[in-house]
């Protein structure tokens, strides 16, 4: 923590010795020892409070619940990395890992296929426009009102 060494400690006990001198130098590094223990046993009750306050809240349920959901799994780049790692072990130098890799790459990722699946169950035909047809061509295959029929309303 304070990051001092034994020549440090060397020379703080001589100043300390010459200082106080070497009839009361045991009394006070008995007495600095005391309220070093007491203050490292206020400092363990300090934390034991705060985890004990932070368990009767619930704030420990709150972390596990957020670092599920923000896992790697549940937002999906679990099947992102063991892409990255089949691409990073794959040297087109080497004839066997290129063969290795062709039959592998061809083969379907079956958790991207079942996502695929959820996705086509949750599609409606209804939603999508006519093949071919592009947004202008929706916009313009709507009647307009002719003009005459506005004025009239006004009237």
């Amino acid at each position: 923590m304070f990051d001092i060494g034994w020549s440090e400690l060397l020379l703080i006990g001589v100043v300390a010795l010459i200082v106080v001198g070497p009839k009361d130098l045991p009394v006070m590094f008995h007495t600095l020892g005391r309220l070093t223990a007491k203050a490292r046993q206020m400092a363990r009750e300090f934390s034991r409070a705060m985890e004990d306050a932070a368990k009767e809240t619930g704030i420990n349920d709150v972390a596990s619940d957020l670092k599920g959901i923000a896992s790697k799994k549940s937002l999906g780049l679990e099947a992102l990395e063991r892409a990255t790692e089949k691409f990073e072990k794959w040297d087109p130098k080497l004839p066997g890992t290129a063969k290795a890799a062709a039959p592998a790459a061809l083969q379907p990722d079956p958790e991207l296929a079942a996502e695929l699946d959820a996705a086509e169950a949750e599609y409606e035909p209804g939603d999508a426009p006519e093949p071919g047809m592009t947004t202008a061509d929706t916009a313009a295959a709507a009647p307009a009102a002719p003009a005459g029929d506005a004025e009239k309303g006004k009237a």
